[in-house]
């Protein structure tokens, strides 16, 4: 298991452990929306598990940190739920063999977050400029200084359809779809969305994603039941 996704085993007196206000500072940057109650609710779902004081305070230690951020980049950029992400590290912690799911990075990509200038995007897709263009305009890439690996992937699966004949322009149903899941999202969780604290938008957060993952699975379904009518 990688070293930097291991439990924390330090007693609370250790060396180096850091409070919630330093570990904020530390990973605020890379996760801006990242807040004290979004760690406490991680902490609720046995994800991260910081040592006490004797006071009661939460202390955290370099490899806490570490899986925090391996966690959060998880979330942002692959938008799996938690109890996907604890299953994986659950895994990791019993030294049994684990997989992330499709299309996330290993474990190893994602200590940080990578981000890509434009010019960089093209050339690791194999995908022209006016493609790209053609992408932004059809909505399914947004337009940015900066691309993180999603973005590369997408780009990349564009640069292979076009060869088929298959334009950004012809997937603009995907958008209107993608829209469409996220009002029957955003009407499941409506009640829950309306607590204005930042434990309870956590927990929006992750029931979305959870939702998010079950229409994913319908969806595949429904296409390989498509598929299969080439066959017969």
């Amino acid at each position: 298991m990688p070293r930097a996704l291991a439990r924390a085993s330090h007693a609370p007196g250790g060396p180096d452990l850091l409070t919630i206000g330093q570990v904020l500072a530390r990973l605020k940057p890379e996760f801006p929306d990242l807040s004290n109650s979004k760690l406490r609710f991680l902490e609720e779902r046995q994800l991260v598990t910081p040592v006490r004081t004797e006071s009661g305070y939460r202390k955290f230690s370099a490899a806490d940190v570490e899986r925090l951020r391996f966690i959060l980049a998880l979330q942002r950029d692959h938008y799996l739920p938690l109890k996907v992400i604890r299953q994986h590290l659950d895994d990791l912690d019993a030294g049994r063999p684990s997989t992330l799911p499709t299309g996330a990075a290993p474990a190893s990509m994602l200590t940080g977050a990578r981000r890509v200038g434009r010019e960089d995007l093209l050339a690791e897709s194999g995908a022209t400029g006016a493609l790209l263009d053609d992408a932004i305009g059809a909505s399914l890439v947004p337009a940015s200084e900066f691309y993180g690996d999603e973005n590369v992937q997408v780009v990349s699966a564009l640069a292979e359809l076009a060869k088929s004949g298959i334009e950004p322009r012809h997937l603009r149903a995907f958008r209107a779809a993608a829209e469409r899941e996220f009002g029957l999202i955003e009407s499941a969780v409506g009640t829950t969305a309306r607590r204005r604290d930042a434990a309870g938008k956590a927990r929006v957060a992750e029931l979305a994603r959870e939702i998010a993952e079950q229409l994913e699975i319908v969806r595949t379904s429904l296409i390989r039941q498509a598929l299969g009518r080439l066959d017969s």
